[in-house]
């Protein structure tokens, strides 16, 4: 008997992970140094995490660590809800809160348990695409709405207004954002609660790089500005303490519950199907949350990741066909192509014949479900020299490139 992948996973996507990485993989067996920019792995470029959540990484992997309950440890769970309520948001405590194996996890069961087949969920262009894989795995329709360039990347309120329909069960915000690196403003953010209030949907809120913020950025969280609506927070510290590997992540259900009460039942049984997340992981949210300094200092002017950045954006700038808004938070900058100036139709063909020439992976623009091959992703975790060398094959790459 011939055994096919399951149905539901046809129309399912996931690209950072797909056809051009696995081209990169291929160059690296055969001995050339490719630089991988498609992937936001800290620790892959030499970022260390923080003293205390070193510490308590080294205390509890050397230990026989049994199960937590389904949600986590509750000191762990109590230092998250603490940590939100700091920011604002209604009505949490260690009840409302489930550790996870990553957000990515947390995702996919929040999405699981919410959505029949049909159902539409508003997505934000570009994406983050687990994001539109999972709601299509569970059985919904992505729907997704433009994020604005000109208005650094923030979401067109107009465009979701028209594309709710009955049909529409949540609107997810990815803030601050990957890949564009915006930091939506209060006004965006209030705009955004309203639509869901009037509509009466939920908010699913991705705010991971919510203490990765340069500049004067400031984040707020969008159910603290919504008590009335019911909203689900997803955080962790896979990126600002730089543990990827550890898996150590979280969501928080806050704001108005009581008709979500058959949902969360739902939720509760996705949970307990997997037991429990990283235990290790969860004793690292503990110490993480209580240092919440220490990452800053790569944020700051001098700082890795501050550099990194205005190099970047300086560079990208300065070559002839590109141009790039500044990232405000997060590791990431969504750079615009002239199509007309290369002859590109294609941005996969783009990002594939920039990595054999020139040995540098990017992520193409159509890997988060934005529409027109004129953008691309790049990652800036590398040090200041090696992505100058980046950007100094990515001139002479462009020097002469026609699709």
């Amino acid at each position: 008997m011939q055994l096919n992948k399951s149905d539901k996973l046809s129309n399912v996507r996931y690209e950072l992970r797909g056809r051009i990485s696995d081209q990169a993989d291929a160059l690296i067996s055969q001995g050339v140094d490719v630089i991988r920019l498609n992937i936001g792995n800290p620790g892959a470029f030499g970022f260390a995490t923080t003293p205390a959540v070193q510490e308590s990484l080294t205390r509890h992997a050397a230990a026989c660590v049994p199960y937590s309950s389904t949600k986590g440890l509750p000191q762990a769970r109590a230092a998250i809800a603490q940590y939100h309520r700091n920011l604002g948001l209604p009505n949490v405590c260690e009840e409302d809160i489930y550790t996870g194996n990553g957000v990515s996890e947390l995702i996919q069961i929040t999405l699981q348990a919410m959505l029949n087949p049909g159902d539409e969920v508003l997505v934000p262009s570009p994406d983050y695409p687990l994001w539109t894989a999972a709601t299509t795995l569970a059985g919904g329709t992505p729907v997704h709405y433009i994020c604005d360039e000109a208005a650094d990347w923030c979401p067109d309120i107009a465009d979701m207004r028209a594309k709710i329909t009955p049909r529409t069960r949540a609107i997810v915000i990815i803030n601050p954002n990957n890949p564009t690196g915006a930091v939506y403003t209060k006004d965006v953010l209030l705009q955004i609660a309203q639509l869901a209030r009037e509509h009466k949907l939920a908010l699913l809120a991705d705010e991971i790089y919510d203490r990765l913020l340069f500049d004067d950025a400031v984040h707020v969280p969008i159910a603290s500005l919504a008590p009335d609506l019911f909203c689900v927070t997803f955080n962790g510290i896979s990126k600002s303490h730089q543990v990827c590997g550890y898996r150590a992540g979280w969501m928080v259900i806050s704001g108005e519950k009581s008709h979500a009460q058959d949902y969360m039942a739902g939720v509760n049984t996705l949970a307990s199907l997997r037991l429990c997340s990283n235990v290790t992981g969860q004793y690292a949210i503990i110490a993480a949350l209580d240092d919440l300094e220490g990452p800053n200092v790569n944020l700051r002017p001098g700082g890795r990741l501050y550099e990194q950045r205005e190099l970047v954006h300086r560079e990208l700038n300065n070559i002839p066909g590109l141009s790039a808004v500044k990232s405000a938070g997060a590791l990431y900058m969504f750079p615009k192509i002239d199509t007309a100036r290369f002859n590109i139709t294609s941005d996969e063909q783009f990002v594939l014949d920039f990595l054999r020439e020139k040995h540098v992976l990017l992520s193409h623009g159509a890997g988060f479900n934005w529409a027109a091959p004129d953008h691309f992703r790049l990652v800036f975790l590398p040090p200041v020299d090696q992505l100058a060398q980046v950007m100094t094959r990515l001139r002479d790459f462009l020097a002469s490139y026609k699709q």
